[in-house]
């Protein structure tokens, strides 16, 4: 079954309603979540919406209605709806709306997978979870958790130009957690990141994770870290692990280099930032090591797709090249605005949410190195990975990190295991003294990106590797 025919109608509706450009995408999602501490299932969600959204844009104001109801009557009158909405938005003075021109596009595009998520039986799902957390008890652990995610979406978008576009995503993943209890102290180790590792892909994905086996370790370290000695503080070589510089990109590029921040337009909620489009080609962000792209055509990571939110086909563009800032994460109108020739990153987390520019998949281009070649390479250091807390400024540029374990590093060799390792920094500071970078990349999935107003939560992802940075503040207490 399609729904071509509901969308089509709500188009037709609004340009009868005097739009001159119109959009609607009707969206079917199924989730499934499931958690365990301790050896037992806790929770058990299951969820299923469906409904249709539409854009329309009459002069320079855009309107968005959205309806729960997929018959054609209440298609149609959603899309009028949105017309008469956008007219009302266009007597308010304002920069004139005009869109990156785009071609009509007929296409159908669908997530690799190769085990349905949803057709996993439950009890396989919830014996793994139990397994996982009666692994890490067994070796210490005060407390266990483990826990996945599934979202099945398909979306059919029309668009006023001739857009005709299906797609059908799959995403899921899974992580463990073990914590330790001491005397004033608690210390958590996560396998294989701080939420889990998530993609977009089948449930194969999970059982490449082997939660199992990986939780006994989890448990022996959070044990050992109650113990473990303090992080220095002062200035030193800081390297750090690919998970944890997934987040570094996330919070002090990903949402930087989104165009309604620099535009202005997010300011009242998540803040703006710090860069300035007259310096988009000529300002170093980072060492020549940095080259950061959006590519929402990355194999299996959970930022990807076919088509944006506005039928944008998937595109790979640099947004940092050789340390040079280059691109933006754009939407249709931004990017005009913005005097760009290009868009592809709009996206909503539902069919009654307005969608906006969001992250995709950005991140950093495998290095020259391996992460042994970089430890050996640093004769003084701390090494952490795994994020723990995170501060960042509504600029997106002065920002303070915790992970959840580090080691100091001594002539080449780690040493000992460092407990609540902590770094600062300032974003373009921080980048240009990136001197070592590995080729080990993974892309890392954040399922819990929140932004917008009223809030949306994005699906994004962020291939990292291990990096080395010099003259880094660590140890931050407070």
């Amino acid at each position: 079954m399609t729904h071509f025919d509901e969308a089509g109608a709500a188009v037709q509706a609004a340009l009868d309603a005097g739009a001159r450009y119109a959009d609607a995408r009707v969206m079917v999602r199924r989730s499934e979540t499931m958690s365990a501490r301790d050896g037992d299932v806790e929770d058990l969600g299951f969820d299923e919406s469906a409904g249709l959204g539409v854009r329309a844009l009459v002069g320079s104001g855009w309107g968005f209605y959205a309806v729960p109801d997929l018959a054609e009557g209440s298609a149609r009158a959603a899309g009028r709806r949105a017309a008469q909405i956008a007219a009302a938005s266009a007597a308010v003075p304002g920069l004139p709306a005009d869109l990156v021109p785009a071609g009509p596009i007929t296409a159908s595009w669908a997530s690799d997978c190769v085990i349905d998520p949803l057709g996993v039986p439950l009890s396989d799902k919830g014996d793994l979870l139990v397994r996982a957390t009666e692994a890490a008890k067994a070796e210490g652990a005060d407390v266990a958790e483990a826990n996945y995610a599934v979202w099945d979406t398909r979306k059919w978008f029309v668009s006023s130009e001739g857009h005709r576009i299906e797609q059908h995503i799959r995403e899921c993943g899974a992580g463990v957690t073990a914590i330790a209890i001491g005397d004033g102290e608690v210390q958590r180790r996560s396998w294989p990141s701080h939420r889990g590792q998530f993609g977009t892909r089948g449930w194969e994905l999970v059982e490449e994770i082997d939660l199992v086996g990986n939780a006994p370790r989890m448990a022996q370290e959070a044990r050992a870290l109650l113990t473990a000695p303090l992080c220095p503080s002062g200035e030193t070589t800081l390297v750090l692990g690919g998970e944890q510089l997934a987040l570094q990109i996330h919070e002090s590029v990903g949402h930087a280099i989104e165009l309604d921040r620099i535009l202005g337009w997010e300011a009242a909620f998540a803040g703006t930032s710090w860069l300035d489009l007259s310096r988009l080609g000529s300002l170093r962000y980072g060492s020549e090591l940095m080259n950061i792209t959006i590519d929402p055509t990355f194999p299996g990571a959970l930022g990807s797709f076919g088509f944006d939110d506005e039928g944008t086909p998937a595109v790979k563009r640099h947004a940092v090249r050789d340390g040079l800032w280059v691109g933006v994460l754009a939407g249709r109108d931004s990017a005009a605005i913005a005097g760009l020739d290009y868009a592809g990153s709009v996206r909503s987390d539902g069919w009654s949410r307005l969608p906006m520019v969001r992250m995709t998949n950005v991140g950093l281009e495998p290095g020259p190195h391996t992460l042994d070649e970089i430890i050996a390479a640093t004769g003084d250091g701390v090494f952490m990975d795994v994020n723990r807390s995170w501060s960042i400024d509504d600029r997106r540029l002065n920002f303070q990190f915790g992970c959840e374990i580090g080691y100091e590093i001594k002539n080449g060799k780690l040493g000992r295991m460092l407990r609540n390792p902590t770094y600062t920094g300032i974003g373009p500071r921080f980048w240009q003294s990136m001197d070592m970078l590995s080729n080990e990349t993974i892309a890392w999935g954040t399922p819990n990106c929140g932004k917008g107003q009223p809030g949306q939560i994005g699906h994004t992802g962020h291939p990292a590797a291990p990096a080395r940075f010099t003259n880094v503040r660590v140890g931050v207490r407070g």
